[in-house]
């Protein structure tokens, strides 16, 4: 009994801290998501998000593609980083985290710098006789943004998983005859899945959900879904933010409910 006392008393600060910065926001956000105006009860905020359909669409599509290049870009540097000494891992983990302790808006902001019609790449462009290219308010910028800032988030899953992988299994593929492509192709990539589906989910969530990075580097001219909600809070229209921002967070929930449907939690998976 008194073990039983001990863990709940231990347990006590983190369900506290659930209950007031999570549970508490969910039901603040449903509560607005069905008020109107003035405070009486209305369904329309539903049905007018129908006209925001098409920032939907280009939310999803941007994340999706940012996502993959994330996953293109982060295997095979995550499964090479696998194959070095044991001291180069560690100092190219610690590169790849770097960027993780700095602030999002300023990791993003510094690409303006870069990408700018007079920024850095441009006049670079007109050193070597290219002239200067269009590169801010472009789906290119914010999609590189996206990759920039969240490629850390697919590359760690993927290393840690691919770093747990025994070697006897690698040998045992050799003996069987197995080249490098097969065994690539029958242990490690089956292996390393749910580090590949946690770093999918780890970097499509924040980029569906984003605005700052449309903003700065859409040059106002892209709006995805985390623009509008922050319109319509600054406006402020809680309920249409809130009704938008339930909407998100039950699309994300089915995303990491599918990542979970074909991932092993066991194996370092995502869990919701």
């Amino acid at each position: 009994m008194k073990t039983s006392l001990g863990k709940r008393l231990l347990n006590a600060p983190c369900a506290v801290w659930s209950a007031i910065f999570i549970i508490v926001p969910l039901f603040i956000v449903l509560y607005y998501t069905f008020l109107d105006k003035d405070g009486g009860f209305t369904l329309s905020n539903i049905y007018e998000l129908a006209q925001y359909k098409g920032v939907f669409i280009t939310s999803i599509i941007y994340a999706l593609v940012a996502t993959a290049i994330c996953l293109l870009l982060a295997y095979p540097f995550a499964y090479f980083l696998t194959k070095t000494s044991v001291s180069s891992q560690k100092m190219m983990v610690l590169l790849v985290m770097l960027p993780m302790w700095m602030n999002l808006l300023i990791k993003t902001y510094s690409w303006t710098v870069i990408l700018d019609n007079n920024g850095v790449l441009n006049r670079l462009l007109n050193l070597i006789g290219f002239g200067s290219v269009k590169l801010m308010g472009t789906p290119g910028a914010v999609i590189l943004g996206m990759v920039y800032d969240y490629i850390p988030y697919m590359i760690l899953p993927i290393y840690t998983t691919i770093s747990k992988i025994d070697n006897s299994l690698l040998e045992a593929a050799e003996d069987l005859g197995s080249n490098a492509f097969s065994k690539l192709k029958r242990v490690v990539l089956p292996l390393s899945l749910p580090g590949v589906l946690s770093g999918i989910t780890m970097v499509f969530v924040p980029s569906i959900s984003t605005f700052y990075i449309s903003q700065k580097l859409g040059n106002g001219m892209i709006l995805l879904v985390g623009d509008i909600i922050e319109t319509q809070f600054k406006i402020p229209n809680y309920p249409l933010g809130a009704s938008m921002s339930l909407v998100l967070m039950i699309f994300i929930i089915i995303s990491i409910a599918i990542m979970n449907k074909f991932g092993d939690s066991d194996s370092g998976g995502v869990m919701i």
